[in-house]
């Protein structure tokens, strides 16, 4: 384990849990370990083909894991924290500096969920300040809060298409949480197209790969989220990112987000949101200057660079604070 210094690349192990998330945050200045397993099992999968990752991104035989250094241990679940580390990780590893990152809003209880991190010398990341504010985080000391952040796609909205595209994988199964019953009525009144895993059974044109999405959703005339309760989803950021106005609840982070009449449109009225939506498409001048103004917060809000050095500089933090903690045991004995 090095120290952290700025010109030392930093060796990061980490499970793939979410695939977008891995990718944007494989960005940075530090190499990302994911383990691999023949079953390909979940978070064993290794790079895989959707993303294109680069070279800092490493697959490791998951019964190698144990015989390797590295500077920081990555959660990303419940299950990597409860049963992956325990399966993979040699005793000594499970001393090293270690984050976890909370990528979704408490399910059982908004206010009350308890988060299941008990230990004080771990770090502990939101996505959100929304889901800092919901999670009960007991009394752990270091909780940071790291927005998303995109890369900027090589695309620029057309928005010719007079339709609202949503994305959102399995969104049927998913239920209310995702708002599929908001869905159904939204499309009974306005043109909609779906894509995601999983939606071919639900009407749905099915999944388009990551790497094209910018350019398949910025034919639509708009974005619509129609999610009641979970973080910021990274879709809309990266519809913001490609200048399209956003339609989507006025619940969780959205509302900070999304200016109202501005870079889109929110509500908790689904009647209104639906008038929202028949106006940009009645009005595609409208809807390209909204997308422009979404797209200009997109680029303050979450642009890469500031999104890879907070992680860079949270990987950094967890390595001093072990270090400290290691220092200071030492000094009472």
């Amino acid at each position: 384990m090095n120290n952290g210094n700025e010109k030392t690349r930093l060796k990061i192990f980490t499970w793939h849990v979410h695939g977008s998330y891995l990718f944007y945050l494989s960005q940075g200045e530090y190499d990302i370990y994911i383990p691999v397993n023949h079953e390909k099992s979940e978070g064993y999968y290794g790079r895989g083909q959707t993303f294109p990752f680069g070279k800092n991104v490493i697959e490791v035989p998951a019964e190698e894991v144990r015989n390797m250094t590295f500077d920081c241990i990555l959660f990303q679940s419940e299950k990597n924290f409860l049963t992956d580390q325990h399966e993979i990780l040699a005793d000594w590893q499970k001393g090293l500096p270690r984050v976890y990152v909370e990528h979704n809003t408490p399910e059982t209880h908004p206010t009350n969920s308890i988060h299941i991190l008990t230990d004080p010398a771990v770090v502990l990341v939101h996505v959100t300040h929304f889901n800092k504010l919901m999670w009960e985080n007991r009394n752990i000391p270091y909780i940071r809060v790291i927005e998303h952040g995109v890369t900027e796609p090589r695309v620029s909205y057309q928005g010719h298409i007079p339709k609202g595209i949503v994305v959102i994988n399995h969104i049927q199964q998913r239920g209310r949480i995702t708002g599929w019953d908001i869905f159904e009525e939204v499309r009974k009144h306005v043109p909609l197209d779906l894509v995601g895993m999983g939606t071919h059974e639900s009407g749905g044109l099915g999944e388009v790969l990551n790497p094209v999405l910018p350019e398949f959703i910025s034919q639509y005339r708009f974005f619509f989220n129609p999610i009641r309760y979970t973080s910021f989803g990274l879709a809309v950021c990266e519809a913001m990112m490609a200048g399209m106005p956003v339609v989507a609840l006025a619940t969780t982070e959205y509302v900070t987000v999304i200016k109202n009449g501005h870079s889109g449109f929110i509500d908790t009225n689904i009647e209104n949101l639906i008038n929202s939506m028949k106006y940009l498409i009645n009005n595609p001048l409208k809807a390209k200057e909204m997308g422009e103004n979404a797209q200009y917060i997109a680029k303050e809000k979450f642009n890469i660079q500031r999104f890879t050095s907070d992680w860079k500089h949270t990987f950094q933090e967890a390595i001093h604070l072990t270090i400290h903690n290691h220092e200071e045991k030492n000094s009472i004995y």
